[in-house]
């Protein structure tokens, strides 16, 4: 395959390809390799260490799904952690709600000044946000070390692989039950429910011995290759399958949240899973 071409190997046996109409931004750092490029079909493609992260055409679905979700399903949340998300699409969605503060904490501050400079019809200048508090640090040591509590926690990380493979350990789900309020909520992704099922199964089982309440739910995203993508929801003393649409439908006439892809429906509907991925989490 020709240098225009953008190929990631993620899953044995599949490559999936992007055309580089345009590069954009190319760098290896300390961390991690970073590359933003353009392509027609999709906009501007952000990659770490050679694995797509986000697109502007889709990013929607990910970000919504994983930050609406958690936060709808809270009674009233105000102080939240994001874990990850240099891209700025977690804080944007974020920011929609009547929350007093959000801590986003990100290993790598060239993601976040890349986002900003080069992304910015993702982050749309949620950075600049006087809630939002930027640190740059490991996420597995802020939630390590922090004396903070917060009513929901959101793990945007990439793949098990470099420097997020300790944000899918036990160690890291006990200290994340461990800042967490009572009524707290945590949601993060499992990757591909068809091509990563072993990631998916780990992180429920390790989980589910933690939270009293671990569920699994699905998002459609266009880029992540594989079918339905799994995102995780955890909490010690909310039932997400307890969540009816009605008090859904009156939050978000309340907050007049704009969304493309969630909906009440999609919310309630997005925890019915397919038997193929019942059997994963068996």
């Amino acid at each position: 395959m020709n240098k225009r071409w953008f190929t990631e190997a993620l899953h044995t046996d599949v490559k999936a390809g992007y055309l580089r109409n345009k590069l954009i931004y190319k760098k290896d750092s300390s961390l991690q390799k970073l590359e933003i490029f353009e392509n027609r079909g999709l906009g501007r493609i952000l990659a770490l260490d050679n694995i797509v992260q986000t697109t502007e055409k889709d990013e929607f679905i990910y970000h919504e799904m994983l930050s609406h979700v958690p936060l709808l399903s809270h009674k009233s949340p105000k102080k939240i952690l994001i874990i990850g998300g240099g891209d700025g699409g977690i804080l944007r969605e974020v920011l929609k709600h009547e929350i007093t503060k959000v801590t986003l904490v990100e290993i790598d501050k060239n993601v976040i000044e890349l986002s900003h400079k080069y992304l910015p019809k993702i982050s749309r200048n949620s950075f600049r946000s006087k809630k939002a508090e930027v640190i740059i640090k490991d996420g597995a040591e802020f939630v390590k070390t922090t004396g903070d509590k917060y009513d929901v926690i959101i793990i945007d990380s990439s793949d098990p692989i470099g420097p997020a493979r300790i944000l899918f350990q036990k160690e890291f789900y006990k200290n994340i039950s461990r800042i967490m309020n009572k009524d707290g909520i945590m949601a993060r992704q499992c990757g591909s429910s068809f091509f990563q099922p072993k990631e998916l199964r780990d992180n429920f089982k390790i989980a589910k011995k933690i939270f009293a309440y671990t569920s699994v739910y699905l998002a459609a995203v266009p880029t992540y290759v594989g079918g339905f993508f799994s995102l995780l929801f955890c909490s010690k003393t909310i039932n997400p399958s307890k969540i009816d649409e009605k008090s859904l439908v009156k939050k978000i006439g309340r907050l007049n949240l704009k969304t493309k892809y969630y909906n009440p429906e999609i919310h309630t509907a997005s925890f019915s899973l397919p038997n193929y991925i019942k059997e994963i989490i068996k």
